[in-house]
């Protein structure tokens, strides 16, 4: 098991009760878009945050978006470690449809895939503490030289990429260059991007 010092946060019970299995911490839920309407649920985010520190872990669709934002905005950026699930076709076995965009939610992605994300943004906090001078960041100037941002199709080939690094489709131009700064150095994503253009 994966053990947390920050408490997670997730959008619902059965996310809640399949992490329950893969890390040793604290779970917190939600309960989907409650959070927005529920002071004493806001409260506790915000203490919790500022105590201990908060990941979040929403599903990869619009509405796991929404939350994660406004969580995000409510606790402080610098409270807060964004884990994320890749976008992956499918629908739950509980469920008897898929849901609105045909996403598989956290509660329905493979153990490997949520710890990856969970170590992902558990070593975002120390490779930012820990980068040295020498290695050149990957910029908002880089994104637009290598076509997925700002740029005439730029969106097709932003989702080509994050299809290709198992990233969700979603991620604000921000996020974006956060991650990539956490996951690779230039030279590699560099490596990767050439790869496409193949």
């Amino acid at each position: 098991m994966l053990k947390l010092e920050q408490a997670l946060l997730v959008e619902g019970k059965y996310d809640a009760a399949r992490l329950a299995n893969l890390v040793d911490g604290t779970i917190l839920t939600t309960d989907g878009f409650r959070v927005f309407r529920d002071g004493a649920l806001q409260k506790l985010l915000k203490r919790i945050s500022a105590a201990q520190g908060l990941i979040i872990l929403t599903d990869s669709d619009a509405a796991g978006f929404k939350i994660r934002h406004f969580v995000t905005g409510l606790v402080g950026a610098e409270n807060v470690l964004q884990a994320y699930v890749p976008a992956i076709p499918g629908k739950e076995s509980r469920k008897a449809e898929p849901g609105k965009e045909g996403l598989l939610g956290v509660e329905g992605v493979n153990n490997d895939l949520i710890l990856q994300g969970l170590e992902t943004a558990l070593a975002s906090k120390t490779t930012c503490q820990q980068k040295t001078a020498q290695l050149r960041p990957i910029t908002y100037t880089d994104l637009y030289e290598w076509g997925i941002s700002g740029t005439a199709n730029s969106a097709d080939s932003r989702r080509v990429l994050l299809r290709r690094l198992g990233l969700p489709p979603r991620l604000s131009k921000k996020e974006l260059l956060q991650i990539l700064n956490t996951l690779y150095t230039y030279d590699a994503l560099n490596a990767e991007i050439e790869k496409i253009g193949r």
